[in-house]
């Protein structure tokens, strides 16, 4: 799941190499929190977050499948 993030991510920004991703476990849910440089931050979230919210469509689906609830948060 963390892979998959941040190939999403680095193919949509500027600066790949600032991509940062991490997992944060907790009993029933996997937070993902993805970090990118400031210059970037516009690209990843996009117009009226529709970049957001569809790479959190796919997270969403891919932890459904592996039966766990996954959420993204990106971070400044």
């Amino acid at each position: 799941m963390k892979q998959l993030i941040e190939l999403m991510a680095k193919s949509l920004v500027d600066k790949p190499e600032e991509v940062a991703v991490t997992e944060v476990d907790g009993e029933r849910t996997t937070v993902f929190e993805l970090r990118v440089a400031t210059s970037d931050l516009g690209k990843v979230i996009g117009k009226q977050g529709k970049t957001a919210r569809a790479m959190r469509t796919i997270l969403s689906a891919a932890g459904t499948k592996l039966g766990k609830r996954c959420v993204l948060e990106i971070l400044e």
